[in-house]
């Protein structure tokens, strides 16, 4: 059964790597939105060394992990509308295989390539232009992976939940566009949790959103003891249980709406 969720995966990598021009463009927007956003904060601290005990490098490296990792945790949004509207997934249901693992799996070739070529390329170029902090510590590197690949999870179980909304909708582009919104805002990735006011951080402590790029980079810089790392993984942990339950609940009631036509 793994090397069948395997197969999607590299058949997703694959395809990926058709597209050169894709590529390479995908590489220049992360760079340049990187940039655009780094040289806006330069102009907000205006030379000072910090704000708010908050350095420019700090900010910098939050930039360069969370659009970089942005890149990577690109998720498939429309895996299940797609198939829903062409009446593939009829076809799809009597696969002998879970369609959610293809689903994930599909992502996963993706973020794989999306890691090696698209990511780390940025992430040197980056580091060369603007520079940006190294991890605290072996360790603590080490606490940051496991915190980014839960904080994928946490991402990819958004989406998950939000495309089952298509079994009620014709079309859930304005759901996916809002869903976006919210992760880009509230997830530190375009403005760091730093500078939100405190209530609004005590707020998305309750919120999946924080836990997705932030807490990886809090990791990274060292910010949080091993006590709320624990905590932070099991919050990631949570929210990924509860997003898949609620999605499958929707699954099962939205497979009874399933009418396709054609032949």
């Amino acid at each position: 059964m793994l090397r069948a969720y395997l197969a999607f995966a590299k058949k997703s990598f694959l395809q990926k790597s058709a597209y050169r021009f894709d590529h390479f463009m995908g590489i220049f927007n992360t760079i340049l939105r990187i940039f655009i956003f780094w040289e806006i904060y330069q102009a907000l601290y205006g030379g000072r060394a910090e704000v708010d005990g908050i350095t420019m490098s700090m900010v910098t490296t939050n930039f360069i992990l969370s659009m970089g990792l942005s890149v990577v945790f690109k998720v498939n949004d429309f895996y299940l509308p797609d198939k829903l509207q062409d009446g593939s997934i009829a076809t799809e249901l009597l696969l002998p295989v879970s369609f959610h693992g293809r689903m994930l799996a599909s992502n996963l070739g993706s973020s794989l390539f999306q890691l090696v070529f698209h990511f780390v390329p940025a992430l040197v170029v980056s580091v060369l232009i603007m520079g940006m902090e190294a991890p605290v510590s072996a360790p603590m590197f080490i606490l940051f992976l496991v915190s980014t690949l839960l904080g994928y999870f946490v991402l990819w179980s958004i989406s998950f939940l939000m495309q089952m909304m298509s079994f009620w909708m014709l079309n859930v582009w304005a759901v996916m566009t809002i869903k976006d919104v919210f992760v880009n805002v509230l997830s530190g990735s375009m403005i760091p949790l730093w500078f939100m006011p405190d209530w609004m951080q005590g707020v998305l402590k309750f919120t999946p959103f924080s836990y997705i790029y932030f807490t990886p980079v809090q990791i990274y810089l060292g910010q949080l003891s091993i006590k709320e790392i624990l905590i932070r993984f099991a919050m990631q942990a949570f929210w990924i249980f509860v997003l898949l339950m609620a999605g499958a609940f929707f699954w099962k009631k939205g497979q009874k709406k399933i009418v396709v036509q054609g032949g």
